[in-house]
């Protein structure tokens, strides 16, 4: 039997040479799952995305996913990509194994929390504070290089990395502290600012909306001093007074400290993040 993927649409293109087609697949002609492809506007055209992957019930157990994936790995070589990144639920352990037999590397994972109806109290001695216009010209040039670095550090191409940077900064944060739904917050130590809090509002899924933490930092000569924790009580509280139910937030693959103390405060991974490289 042969596995195909036939287009259901024409190919979409933006002016910026992004692509996107979804695609039903095929054995012998007859449809037995779909498959959406597209190029990735954060990191550039020559990263592609595998999502919405998915077999009809009657034809699963089959290895039919597996060789729809590399089809679309073929589809994706063909518009010039040279990576292709998935995201996997993470109770959908089969698609985890696929993914892991067929090269793919885990890069990061999405995690989110059910807030409590009462918002946690802050430790004592703990001082938080909006963060100055005059800290966020600095902070801004830090946040997007340690961001782009930890793409760097997973293996994406520099380049690339800084475009992911400069995009997630444009999209989430396009009018820096006034960008309505955006807060930023200080965590301070004797006076000096020891870390930081950067949160907002994202769809997490379609149709479903949350909070979100998109960055949080501790400078290094104050970690594992509880700082960490205690921005991470500020965020549930900023949540809340928001009116929002549920928290969500990205954390890379390898920051076991960070993945601890997230799951010590009840968050559950939701989405495991992976990549491979097309040769």
């Amino acid at each position: 039997m042969t596995t195909t993927l036939r287009p259901t649409e024409p190919l979409q293109q933006t002016p910026e040479g992004g692509r996107s087609r979804t695609y039903d697949v095929c054995v012998n002609s007859r449809r037995v799952g779909s498959v959406h492809l597209s190029t990735d506007p954060g990191f550039g055209a020559a990263s592609g995305v595998i999502s919405g992957l998915g077999i009809d019930e009657p034809d699963r157990g089959r290895g039919r996913g597996a060789v729809a994936a590399l089809a679309s790995e073929e589809v994706l070589r063909g518009w010039g990509c040279v990576e292709v990144q998935i995201s996997v639920p993470a109770d959908a352990e089969p698609a985890l194994r696929t993914a892991r037999s067929l090269g793919y590397a885990e890069r990061s994972r999405n995690m989110v929390k059910e807030l409590p109806a009462e918002p946690p109290a802050l430790p004592d001695g703990v001082e938080v504070r909006p963060m100055s216009g005059t800290e966020y010209a600095a902070w801004e040039t830090r946040a997007k290089d340690g961001f782009a670095q930890s793409w760097i550090d997973r293996g994406v191409p520099e380049d690339q990395a800084r475009t992911k940077a400069e995009d997630s900064h444009r999209k989430y944060l396009p009018d820096g502290l006034a960008t309505p739904g955006v807060a930023i917050h200080v965590v301070v130590r004797d006076g000096r600012p020891a870390g930081f809090l950067w949160t907002g509002r994202i769809e997490i899924e379609p149709g479903r909306w949350a909070a979100f933490v998109y960055d949080i930092e501790v400078d290094e000569e104050h970690r594992g001093l509880g700082y960490g924790r205690a921005l991470m009580r500020v965020a549930e509280r900023v949540a809340l007074e928001a009116g929002e139910t549920l928290l969500g937030l990205h954390v890379f693959a390898g920051n076991t400290p960070a993945i601890r103390l997230y799951e010590s405060l009840g968050y559950r991974t939701t989405y495991v993040n992976s990549a491979k490289t097309l040769r």
